[in-house]
């Protein structure tokens, strides 16, 4: 009974609401802490680094007290300077805790290299399109006798033959040299006898 008695007491009954005002008080202190030590309420709105380059990029960010990493380089667009910010993660605008990394994606110095496909022989209508895919640009087309008409005989660049394999700076012009039709290049070529036979007549 004296269990029962000094639980009902008024001594326990002002421990207890001590007690309880203690884990209120220990409670509303420990997430106060935690919302100090993880910066729950400070917020840092994301530049906008689009088109800047790294130096522009460093002062703006650390001036944040943001950080950055680069991922690999896109296709170059000409549209944005040379190594400047063509990608952004996050992007402008959103909210972000201090010491956020920002992960940017530069615009390389220019544009790759494509490789030359092996074209000569196939029509004009196979050759423009596949070159135009890769990123080319179709120049002047001009023609030499050849038994096949619209064929591909050659591929020039500046004045230069290109060979399947070269390499060329991707929105490069090449010309097409084309056959057209006659059959006299070929023949030349192969080193057939394009005599007539009046012809041979007068030689003897």
């Amino acid at each position: 009974m004296g269990f029962f008695k000094f639980i009902f007491s008024k001594t326990f009954l002002i421990q207890l609401v001590i007690a309880a005002i203690l884990v209120v008080v220990i409670a509303f202190l420990a997430l106060r802490w935690l919302d100090y030590s993880t910066n729950q309420d400070q917020r840092i709105a994301v530049p906008d680094l689009s088109k800047q380059s790294l130096d522009k990029v460093d002062d703006k960010l650390a001036a944040l007290d943001l950080r950055y990493e680069i991922l690999d380089s896109a296709n170059f667009n000409p549209d944005f300077p040379r190594y400047s910010v063509i990608e952004q993660v996050p992007e402008p605008g959103q909210f972000v805790k201090e010491n956020r990394k920002i992960y940017l994606t530069l615009n390389p110095s220019g544009y790759r290299k494509v490789m030359i496909p092996d074209l000569i022989r196939r029509t004009r209508r196979q050759a423009e399109p596949t070159l135009r895919s890769l990123g080319f640009e179709i120049g002047d087309v001009s023609y030499k006798p050849d038994i096949a008409e619209d064929a591909v005989l050659e591929l020039r660049h500046k004045g230069k033959k290109l060979e399947p394999g070269d390499e060329l700076m991707k929105t490069s012009t090449i010309d097409l040299v084309l056959g057209d039709g006659s059959g006299r290049y070929e023949m030349e070529e192969e080193g057939q006898d394009t005599t007539t036979p009046e012809e041979e007549e007068i030689e003897l």
